[in-house]
């Protein structure tokens, strides 16, 4: 199909199930691509650097968490407004939601980098980094915070890509990424001997390609959704609004995944006791693997995205909720996969990344324990990305600090008290089904509100 024929305008006539497969198989391969690129990085630290870099990497996840929601506060809500607006034939409030993101993106990178840069030592010891492993953390981080304004424009215009019907050109500009990353990394690390911050630069230098690519892209006239020179610096304060609204939800899920990951580590370090850093550092190896599968359930999310937006603008409650259905399902099936991978194979996936028996061993408890109710997590995500795709804001919120927040620092300060380090471990699978429990009930009472507010209109 041409991309010509691939319009936004489909979104609101097409088969549910062949619009599913169109926007989300190519954003799962490249969230998977994505991911995929995350854990070799990792590996190729291990491998390439040592069992303690794979600590200090570790170290790193709150900071590149909090990176990370500052962009996705503008990307998805961008995304989402740019969408609806579609779904209401609103070409040229679509273009200028465009332009806003574009000068958000760039100016959230650079206040939030310079001030990170700025107290980075202060930031990591904070995050649980030692004598032993801030050197790693440090010279990683400084790396990725000088690149941020690439990253944060990176995947701003990666997610406008394919809110605005270019799901194909999306799931290519991440692939890109991942192809340069990998070729350059083993470079970087083992040829030129640059240790981990070789595995910053490569990632930086992937960006900056596909980036440069996507921009091309929207400067061209032909595309559906281009900027708009006339009024390239016009800022509209109710489209803000509405893009910091809706981005609010997936901003606070990365901010309580930064502070939950502060309370991880210090838990890990107080039970670890000698063994603290490597304790750790295994919960890096199990965070990574198990990211690897929420980010193909986030892949399902961002494909469905611009249907729910499209639709529910249109009016369409019926495909709204077919399309939700569909994910629900989709999205267990893809962690009850990751739940089968970590609770057999544990041992060959800590292996992957290093070859130090005391990280092996505390990372193959950490999978059997952690995962135990894996299998619902595809759905919570599922349910609360449904609610922010179209532009229900503060329940979305809601659900994305139960999982992470709300059910998971109390399990926290209790469970590790009474179980040692396993308990760190136990509490990342409670939370899971708490969380999993509160968003199908939500989902369940908000979605029979909804049938009755459309049989009226």
């Amino acid at each position: 199909m041409s991309q010509k024929q691939n319009t936004p305008l489909s979104l609101g006539s097409a088969s549910i199930g062949k619009l599913l497969m169109q926007y989300s198989i190519p954003a799962i391969i490249a969230s998977v691509a994505t991911s995929l690129y995350n854990i070799i990085d990792s590996i190729f630290i291990g491998q390439g650097v040592g069992p303690m870099a794979i600590a200090g990497l570790a170290i790193t996840f709150p900071l590149m968490n909090l990176v990370i929601a500052f962009c996705v506060f503008i990307a998805a809500g961008g995304a989402t407004i740019s969408s609806i607006y579609l779904g209401q034939k609103d070409i040229v409030r679509a273009k200028s939601v465009l332009n806003i993101v574009f000068w958000l993106g760039l100016m959230h990178s650079i206040v939030f980098g310079g001030l990170s840069l700025i107290f980075l030592d202060e930031i990591l010891y904070f995050f649980g980094a030692t004598t032993e492993t801030i050197p790693y953390a440090r010279e990683f981080m400084r790396i990725i915070l000088y690149g941020s304004p690439i990253s944060y424009l990176f995947v701003v215009l990666n997610n406008m890509l394919r809110a605005t019907g270019y799901p194909q050109k999306a799931m290519f500009t991440a692939l890109l990424t991942v192809l340069i990353n990998l070729i350059l990394a083993p470079i970087f690390i083992f040829v030129l001997k640059w240790g981990i911050a070789g595995a910053a630069f490569a990632t930086i230098c992937g960006q900056l390609v596909a980036l440069l690519w996507m921009m091309i892209h929207f400067s061209s006239s032909k595309s559906f959704v281009s900027f708009n020179r006339s009024k390239l610096f016009t800022f509209s304060v109710s489209v803000l609004k509405k893009i910091y609204a809706i981005g609010l939800s997936p901003f606070l899920m990365n901010v309580c995944a930064c502070i939950v990951v502060i309370f991880i580590n210090k838990a890990l370090l107080d039970t670890g006791g000698v063994d603290g850093n490597f304790a750790v550092g295994a919960f890096g190896i199990v965070n990574r693997t198990g990211m690897l599968f929420v980010m193909i359930v986030f892949g399902v999310t961002q494909g469905m995205q611009p249907i729910l937006g499209f639709n529910y603008g249109a009016k369409q409650w019926q495909r709204v909720k077919k399309t939700l259905r569909i994910g629900v399902i989709v999205g267990v099936i893809i962690t009850t996969l990751g739940f089968v991978v970590a609770e057999f194979f544990p041992q060959q996936i800590s292996r992957l990344f290093t070859t130090d028996s005391t990280l092996i061993n505390m990372s193959i408890n950490g999978f059997r324990i952690s995962f135990i109710c894996y299998s619902v997590v595809g759905a919570q995500v599922v349910i609360q990305n449904f609610f922010q795709s179209i532009g229900k804001p503060n329940i979305s919120i809601f659900l994305s600090l139960t999982r992470q927040l709300i059910f998971l620092i109390p399990t926290l300060l209790i469970f590790p008290h009474l179980f040692g380090l396993n308990g760190v471990w136990i509490s990342l699978s409670v939370s899971d089904f708490m969380a999993f429990a509160v968003a199908a009930v939500t989902m369940f009472i908000i979605v029979k509100r909804e049938d009755r507010i459309f049989k009226i209109l």
